[in-house]
């Protein structure tokens, strides 16, 4: 079953599907608007939007306390954050993380409790998890792309991703991974 931030990000993934606009284009339409109480822009994004009443919810709330979605307060190194009681997988989650800077575009590292969430511009297209402590996880947002090699489905293990990569040693991280990496942020830039 999701967490509830879980359920959050999944709602602001399918926001432009559902709705047409992402979440920063909606925070904009909130700000355009004037409006300073929750109900009168629950009201607007559902009457002059056709918004439902989730979705205008969830962008009211984020809009009045945009700190929802940080996570609670700031650490000067975040990956010492995610890594406590873990910390023999620093060299792996290194190596794992510094893949992704590698990638061929513009990748946003989104900070949550115990992951990192990957962004395109558009949309959250792999997330990073030091999930055990011997195994850091990386989750890919491949539709339609059949598992193969050490990619498998993702399964129950997170909604916000298709595909995981079990990973419990640097010499996991192969070029194939990387190519992988590449291919889920061209999938969903």
């Amino acid at each position: 079953m999701a967490t509830p931030e879980e359920m959050v990000q999944t709602m602001i993934a399918n926001l432009p599907e559902k709705t047409g606009k992402t979440l920063d284009e909606w925070l904009a339409v909130a700000k355009a608007s004037g409006l300073e109480k929750h109900g009168q822009i629950v009201k607007m994004l559902k009457e002059d939007h056709g918004m439902t009443h989730g979705y205008a919810n969830l962008v009211s709330q984020v809009y009045l306390k945009p700190e929802l979605l940080g996570g609670g307060p700031k650490v000067d190194n975040p990956d010492e954050a995610l890594l406590a009681g873990k910390e023999g997988l620093t060299e792996v989650f290194g190596k794992a993380k510094s893949m992704f800077e590698a990638i061929n575009g513009e990748v946003e590292f989104a900070y949550k409790k115990t992951y990192i969430s990957l962004r395109t511009p558009k949309k959250q297209f792999a997330l990073l998890q030091p999930s055990t402590k011997t195994r850091v996880d990386i989750g890919l947002n491949l539709k339609g792309i059949e598992p193969e090699g050490a990619m498998e489905a993702a399964g129950s293990w997170n909604s916000m991703v298709t595909h995981r990569i079990k990973v419990t040693s640097t010499a996991d991280l192969s070029s194939d991974i990387q190519a992988w990496l590449q291919k889920a942020y061209d999938e969903n830039a």
